[in-house]
């Protein structure tokens, strides 16, 4: 492999009304399979509703939050929910899929200085 790059990537629609959130996931396990790092995931505006706990998917259908959760902790992802956009949406810890945390901005702006590439998914 050439050159290993360091991602961040920054989600900012949900799970269902939009692709954005599994073109997210699929890009994350491209880039850990090509040898690249995942430094970290931003959830923000209604990219928060990535990691709400409150989704009961039908059983036919995919389950976007259990991807990201075990994503995050198989892998050691840190995947951080905004605080003010998930207190706007009802999103407090007690209501996080398991492998998210709550977080600033700051989380965000340390996540472009520290990656190579800081990908956005979603308007």
């Amino acid at each position: 492999m050439g050159v290993k790059l360091k991602f961040g990537i920054l989600i900012l629609e949900g799970p269902y009304q939009h692709q954005s959130s599994d073109s997210a996931y699929n890009f994350a396990i491209a880039a850990l399979e090509k040898g690249h790092e995942v430094s970290g995931v931003f959830l923000y505006n209604d990219g928060v509703n990535n990691a709400t706990s409150f989704g009961d998917p039908p059983q036919d259908d995919r389950n976007v939050q259990e991807k990201w959760s075990k994503l995050a902790q198989e892998k050691g992802i840190d995947i951080v929910v905004c605080i003010a956009a998930g207190k706007r949406r009802g999103l407090i810890d007690d209501n996080l899929i398991k492998g998210t945390r709550i977080s600033g901005l700051g989380q965000l702006t340390d996540l472009a200085i520290s990656t190579d590439r800081l990908v956005t998914f979603g308007d």
